[in-house]
């Protein structure tokens, strides 16, 4: 039972490796989606005209992982309190949303984000948007499974702030 799941969470490059490296996962594509122009380029997507966030695409076997447990890991890499990017990732092409492609997906993903809102863990509100799957635009090639490619680099792009939040928000 193959299904899908779209989150955006910040650059691209860091949503990949948490999704891709679990049981059940077939594959996670990095993409553009939530705009008004198709088939976006990465250099459209950047100049912040267009209405894309970077977003990764997860196509996952529902008898081996939930679309719960999926949402559940998708918080612990974000900063839900952060609107208006990710980490050093600024900009509405790193809003965090989760993309419901159907009102199970939307029920989940609310009840999650309450849970979240009524464990304490953060002080300020939690503002990651719930928001109806729109045309998913895969991203270039070289985009593509990012943390494996350049591997010193997304390291970089982790030392950025989300590894540092992640071991002090979420470490249990």
């Amino acid at each position: 039972m193959l299904d899908t799941a779209i989150f955006a969470g910040g650059c691209f490059w860091c949503m990949v490796q948490p999704f891709d490296t679990l049981p059940g996962i077939e594959k996670v594509v990095s993409g553009y989606t939530g705009g008004h122009v198709p088939n976006p380029t990465y250099e459209e997507v950047c100049s912040h005209t267009t209405g894309h966030t970077e977003a990764v695409k997860i196509i996952f076997n529902s008898e081996i992982i939930s679309y719960k447990e999926l949402v559940e890991i998708y918080w612990q890499q974000t900063d839900p309190t952060d609107a208006s990017g990710q980490f050093q990732d600024r900009g509405d092409s790193y809003r965090p949303v989760i993309f419901v492609k159907n009102e199970n997906q939307r029920k989940i993903a609310e009840t999650s984000k309450q849970e979240l809102s009524d464990s304490e863990i953060f002080d300020k509100p939690i503002v990651t948007k719930i928001e109806d799957v729109m045309p998913f635009y895969e991203a270039e090639d070289y985009h593509q499974n990012f943390y494996k490619k350049d591997p010193l680099r997304y390291q970089m792009e982790e030392l950025g702030g989300r590894q540092q939040f992640k071991d002090t928000k979420w470490k249990k």
